[in-house]
C-alpha cells in the first residue's frame, strides 16, 4: 500500500478535466502537491509549463522537487485529441498529438527514473484507444498504442531503481476534451464515466500499488 499522507506529488495537466478532480482527490488524502499547466491558477505550489517544448518536463520536475526537498510520485493528465480519417490529418495535428500523448511522457519518465525516490509511482493516463483503437481516431489512438508500449517497456527497466510505472486507460470519460479536438470533429459518443469517478479509480490504483488499470477496470 502506498500512503498518500504527506506524500510529494507532481500532476502534470492538473487544470484540465480529469486532473482538475485528480488533484482535489490527492489533496484530500493529505498529498503534498506540486500542479502545472500552460495555464493554471491553484492554492497548491504551481509551475505553469507546455509539455511540448523540450525542457518543460525537466524544469516542472526539478521546481517540484526543489519545493518539496523530494518528489514521491508523478501523475501526468495532460493529452490532446483529435478526429478525422487518416486521409485527413494533417502532419502538424499528428506532430501536436505525438508531441504531448507520447514525446511528453517519454520526457517525464526520464526526469523521474533519476529524481523520485526509491518506492516512488509515475502515473500516466491514456485511454481505451490504446487497446480498442477507433476508426477515424487512427491518429490518436496509435498516440495512446504507442505511450503504453512505452510503459510496458520502462516499468522493467525501473525496477532497479523501485520506481513503479503505472499506465491507466480509462474507458470514454465527460471531461470536456472531445469537445475541444486539435482536429476534426467528435463523432457521436455514448455518454462517459463523470470524472469524479474516474479521478477515484486513479487515486486507488497509487494507494492499492497497481500497474496496469485498463478500462474494463472502472464502472
Amino acid at each position: 500500500m502506498t500512503t498518500l499522507d504527506g506524500a510529494r506529488i507532481l500532476v502534470l495537466g492538473a487544470g484540465g478535466g480529469l486532473g482538475g478532480p485528480i488533484v482535489e482527490q490527492l489533496a484530500q488524502a493529505g498529498a503534498r502537491l506540486t500542479v502545472s499547466g500552460r495555464s493554471i491558477e491553484s492554492d497548491h505550489h504551481t509551475v505553469h509549463a507546455d509539455l511540448t517544448l523540450p525542457d518543460s518536463a525537466k524544469t516542472v520536475v526539478a521546481a517540484a522537487v526543489e519545493h518539496h526537498g523530494g518528489l514521491d510520485g508523478i501523475v501526468i493528465a495532460a493529452g490532446v485529441v483529435a478526429f478525422g480519417p487518416v486521409t485527413e490529418v494533417d502532419d502538424d495535428t499528428v506532430d501536436e498529438l505525438l508531441l504531448l500523448n507520447y514525446l511528453a511522457p517519454l520526457r517525464v519518465l526520464r526526469e523521474a527514473l533519476t529524481t523520485l525516490d526509491q518506492g516512488g509511482f509515475v502515473l500516466n493516463i491514456s485511454a481505451v484507444v490504446a487497446d480498442k483503437p477507433m476508426p477515424n481516431m487512427g491518429a490518436y489512438s496509435a498516440s495512446k498504442a504507442a505511450v503504453s508500449a512505452l510503459l510496458k517497456s520502462v516499468r522493467t527497466e525501473a525496477r532497479k531503481s523501485k520506481i513503479r510505472i503505472v499506465d491507466v486507460r480509462p474507458p470514454h470519460t465527460e471531461t470536456g476534451l472531445a469537445t475541444r479536438p486539435i482536429a476534426g470533429q467528435a463523432p457521436k459518443l455514448p455518454e462517459g464515466l463523470t470524472p469524479e469517478t474516474v479521478a477515484a479509480r486513479i487515486v486507488a490504483a497509487i494507494t492499492d500499488d497497481e500497474t496496469d488499470v485498463g478500462a474494463d477496470q472502472f464502472s
